[in-house]
């Protein structure tokens, strides 16, 4: 897909507010409201834009525990990978899961209430599948996060 700059400036833009006005982005990036339209009706389209949704205070949730969870298994197979995912999907503590390289076969990110949260977690997915090892990397402050992903524009 070819981005210009416009697109990446709209990008840029509903990242750091998805529900700004039309007329707003469109003033933002310097264009006129019905192109600004066909360009986000675009990138929709084209799969770019996957909705917009709002980013919550976890602490105001009392959701104070973040937990990052390396898992080892000895099953690297389709139907195994396919279980697991499931598996991790019915947990809604859950809210990322990486097959990644190293040691390490996949990376969970989990937000939950305290220690006896994270237990909780930990159990649900020791008891139902066959891992060979876990273990937590507790958070103990976010540093930075939310960030906005810098789109640089295609060249031709």
């Amino acid at each position: 897909m070819k981005l210009d700059r416009i697109d990446t400036l709209i990008l840029d833009a509903l990242q750091r507010d998805g529900a700004q006005s039309q007329r707003d982005l469109a003033e933002t990036v310097g264009i006129s409201q019905n192109a600004c339209w066909r360009r986000v009706n675009r990138l929709r389209d084209e799969g770019v834009l996957r909705g917009t949704t709002a980013r919550l205070d976890i602490s105001k949730l009392g959701l104070d525990l973040i937990v990052f969870m390396l898992v080892r298994t000895r099953f690297h197979d389709k139907a195994w990978s396919a279980k697991f995912l499931q598996r991790v999907e019915s947990i809604p503590e859950v809210v990322e899961v990486h097959r990644i390289g190293g040691e390490w076969d996949y990376l969970i990110k989990a937000i939950t209430s305290g220690m006896g949260g994270y237990d909780k977690v930990y159990q649900e997915l020791i008891n139902s599948l066959e891992i060979e090892k876990v273990t937590g990397l507790f958070s103990m402050e976010q540093m930075l996060g939310d960030r906005v992903i810098h789109v640089p524009p295609t060249k031709d």
